[in-house]
């Protein structure tokens, strides 16, 4: 029977409850938070109008995916791959020149936990593995893949789908979702993901510590003891500029020249892409604080290994963050 033919079938509640899944999917596919959330919405406006056609209501969830994949397909036509400043180039001095912004859809963005299946119970291995799976790093990766080898790879390796099954979602054989998996894992190890992020799945306790040590350095700007919570070959990006440097003597040297506007900032916490994150509001003429970007903190073994600061401040709204903090608002709890 058609899932729309029970009058007592709640068919929105039902395509909602895949909504945090689909969102993490294709945000792997797309790279960006606000496309995901795009993709996914055009995903339900499909599924919608189109119930009359799903004949078990056991294949919603396959249903879904199916138009999810081809919305994203659709969406990953043009030319242009998104990247992290790490993929166009080695890392500058801290005194080099920021370089010609480039546009928003020249980079991976980040996207809120709160978005996707971030499971905070369940198997602590596979909540490390969906969480890694989720970092700057491997989402960046993978746009160096064609969409259908993207497609089966977080199919297939993230979301741990038989071969079956997704050669069924993709219309194709067994053999040839194989071989795409192949083609996919090979492309990924040339690219020594592992090597360069350096990342370990950490406690979560160990990360908010850390989260925690980090916004107190930085609201007092305090150097000495931010140096202390950052490994030796820590990166600092800042898209939308291409510069990104490395090492805790170019971060601090870089924060209190160019980046020096920072000084006596404040900032709020968040989560993103599995791990933590903060936004950063600097001072403003009236007393008050205007955000000026989402920072994706990335960590292994109890320091940082990362800060990917992203001067998008439309990017607080998919956050849930404000984008100014007002007079009043100083001195409240990050």
């Amino acid at each position: 029977m058609p899932i729309g033919a029970d009058a007592g079938l709640d068919v929105e509640r039902e395509l909602e409850a895949h909504r945090r899944a689909l969102t993490g999917y294709c945000y792997r596919m797309l790279g960006a938070g606000s496309e995901a959330e795009d993709a996914v919405q055009e995903t339900m406006v499909r599924a919608w109008k189109a119930q009359d056609k799903l004949q078990e209501r056991a294949a919603l969830k396959a249903w879904l995916y199916r138009i999810a994949s081809n919305v994203c397909f659709d969406m990953l036509q043009g030319p242009q791959r998104r990247a992290v400043p790490m993929d166009l180039g080695p890392a500058s001095a801290a005194d080099a020149s920021l370089g010609d912004p480039l546009g928003e859809r020249a980079w991976v963005q980040p996207i809120a936990d709160a978005k996707v299946s971030v499971d905070a119970g369940g198997d602590p291995a596979e909540r490390a593995a969906d969480r890694e799976t989720l970092r700057l790093a491997f989402v960046a990766a993978l746009q160096h893949l064609p969409p259908k080898q993207r497609a089966v790879l977080i199919l297939r390796e993230v979301l741990r789908w038989q071969a079956t099954e997704v050669a069924d979602l993709l219309d194709t054989s067994v053999a040839s979702v194989n071989s795409a998996l192949q083609r996919a894992r090979a492309t990924l190890e040339s690219l020594d993901l592992d090597e360069a992020s350096g990342a370990v799945a950490v406690q979560d306790a160990e990360q908010q510590d850390l989260l925690r040590r980090y916004v107190a350095a930085f609201e007092a700007y305090d150097m000495g003891e931010l140096v202390k919570l950052l490994q030796r070959d820590a990166a600092f990006s800042m898209p939308p500029f291409p510069l990104w440097i490395t090492g805790p003597d170019d971060i601090v040297t870089f924060m209190t020249t160019t980046g020096a506007k920072c000084e006596g900032s404040k900032v709020l916490t968040t989560a993103a892409n599995g791990g933590p994150a903060f936004a950063i509001y600097n001072p403003a003429d009236d007393g008050g604080y205007d955000g000026w970007a989402l920072v994706v903190m990335e960590t292994s073994d109890g320091r940082v290994t990362a800060l990917h600061h992203y001067i998008f401040p439309e990017l607080f709204a998919q956050f849930g963050l404000p984008r100014r903090l007002e007079p009043e608002d100083v001195g409240q709890p990050a």
